[in-house]
């Protein structure tokens, strides 16, 4: 159960930082689309959770949900550095 929470838990930041990064992802669109935003906003809660709790000791979650969305969006920059932003 823990797995699934994630996983909604990513979405809901990774459909939170896609908003806030305005533009065409080069990524699937889709059924697809949606579990690699869902792995996105995953990776970037961990990545924003780390950071957090470095340099914030203790459990704030108002700065874990907004440095998770602020991961998000760093992995999404760096995907669309990567693989180039595909907007025609």
């Amino acid at each position: 159960m823990n797995i699934i929470w994630q996983l909604l838990v990513g979405l809901i930041v990774g459909i939170i930082a896609r908003f806030l990064l305005p533009g065409k992802e080069p990524i699937a669109s889709g059924a697809l689309g949606w579990l690699i935003t869902a792995l996105v906003g995953v990776a970037g809660a961990f990545i924003g959770g780390t950071i957090a709790r470095n340099l914030w000791a203790g459990e704030n979650y108002a700065v874990g949900w907004i440095m998770s969305v602020i991961g998000a969006i760093l992995l999404l920059l760096i995907i669309r550095f990567l693989f180039g932003n595909k907007t025609t």
